[in-house]
């Protein structure tokens, strides 16, 4: 196999993945050996380690062609590039973060003592050696709304999302605390096959081993200073591109490549990393004598099925008085754009057709996120915000 031929030309007309032979080690090797550069990815402020890393300018300085020009770098980076990239000071408000972080740190102290039998530990490592909250963005905003819409409310955010997902994208998120002595993790592919035994994944149709990669964007925001002693994300480029890697991952003669080849980059705190979930990848080992803090991003297409469930209606009744005051503050621009982005469904099905008919300006109907914006711009008040919001929802059931 060329190393650059399109992971779409590598599948057959076989129905399922073939496993015999093996998926090619070699085959694999000449894929990963490809090196990016400046000259491929001009946007970017530097390569390193094969990973194209951003200088995020103030979103209101960037004209429309500016910011489409950076969507079609940052989906030709994820696509067939490296499938990796840095966002420098994503979140540049380290005051934000501290707010953040210290509401993340009361939720795992809170959950650890509402449950005696938590040992702490997780799938990603053993017990005791992290703490993680599930949904933090929901539990987040529940806790305290007002760092909850300044964080989500982030710009780019929802260019980086929708660069590679479209509109309508969803977004959840695990708060990892790695401590001391977190051990790494064995490399692997992400959520949707990559949360599948090996014998269900392999009766997957082999289309749909391409496809899962196109229906979800990985994410991760330091919170901390994350040195490479403190064991940052290991990742493999280009390794996203190889059609059978979510049965090729799981065998041990690609793990040992994994480990022979991985490259860590050092994040700043406020720093954002975003890779193709089929990236090749693991948390590595923290021997750094702090916590290595991130917050997880997991960011759905609507036309996928998102890891967790979100509950739009008690984040309404948590944070639609911030959402107010920031759209009444700020005007409606990109700020607005991206909090809504972030709180509602963007994608309105399935929903009743009866009674909640297509628009005519539309062709489809009304969403949440439509919903919530022309709540917002009326001004609305939060109890004829949830009596609005009540009303849709009983209108789009069966």
């Amino acid at each position: 196999m060329s190393k650059s031929v399109s992971v779409l030309k590598q599948l057959g007309s076989a129905r399922l993945m073939p496993t015999t032979p093996a998926p090619s080690l070699s085959a694999f090797a000449a894929l990963c050996s490809q090196k990016a550069t400046r000259e491929q990815y001009p946007l970017a402020l530097s390569i390193e380690k094969n990973v194209p890393v951003y200088k995020l300018p103030p979103m209101a300085s960037c004209s429309p062609e500016q910011r489409a020009a950076l969507q079609d770098e940052w989906y030709r980076v994820l696509l067939d590039g490296p499938g990796v990239l840095v966002a420098k000071q994503l979140f540049p408000n380290h005051r934000l973060l501290d707010r953040s972080s210290s509401t993340l740190m009361d939720i795992i102290r809170s959950e650890r003592e509402a449950s005696t039998s938590r040992q702490g530990g997780d799938h990603f490592a053993g017990a005791g050696k992290n703490d993680r909250v599930w949904n933090s963005f929901s539990k987040q905003c529940l806790a305290d709304p007002a760092s909850f819409v300044e964080y989500y409310a982030n710009p780019w955010l929802g260019l980086i999302a929708s660069s590679w997902l479209g509109s309508g994208y969803r977004i959840t998120a695990q708060v990892n605390n790695v401590k001391p002595g977190g051990e790494a993790q064995v490399c692997h592919r992400d959520y949707h096959l990559g949360f599948m035994s090996e014998e269900r994944c392999a009766r997957i149709p082999q289309a749909m081993h391409v496809a899962s990669q196109f229906l979800t964007l990985q994410g991760a925001v330091a919170h901390l200073d994350t040195p490479l002693e403190s064991g940052p994300t290991r990742l493999l480029p280009y390794s996203q591109a190889f059609a059978p890697g979510y049965l090729a991952y799981r065998l041990p003669e690609f793990n040992d490549f994994f480990l022979d080849n991985y490259v860590a980059l050092p994040l700043e705190k406020g720093d954002g990393l975003f890779f193709n979930p089929a990236l090749f990848h693991a948390a590595g080992t923290n021997q750094s004598p702090k916590d290595r803090l991130a917050n997880l991003l997991q960011i759905s297409s609507p036309f996928g099925k998102p890891m967790e469930s979100i509950d739009t209606r008690p984040l309404l009744v948590s944070c639609w008085d911030e959402m107010l005051h920031l759209a009444r503050e700020r005007g409606f621009g990109d700020e607005v754009d991206a909090i809504l982005a972030a709180v509602g469904q963007g994608y309105p099905f399935p929903t009743n057709l009866d009674r909640n008919p297509p628009r005519n300006e539309e062709m489809a109907p009304q969403s949440e996120q439509g919903l919530l914006r022309e709540l917002l711009r009326e001004g609305k008040d939060k109890k004829s915000v949830l009596e609005a919001f009540d009303e849709f929802h009983r209108n789009t059931q069966a």
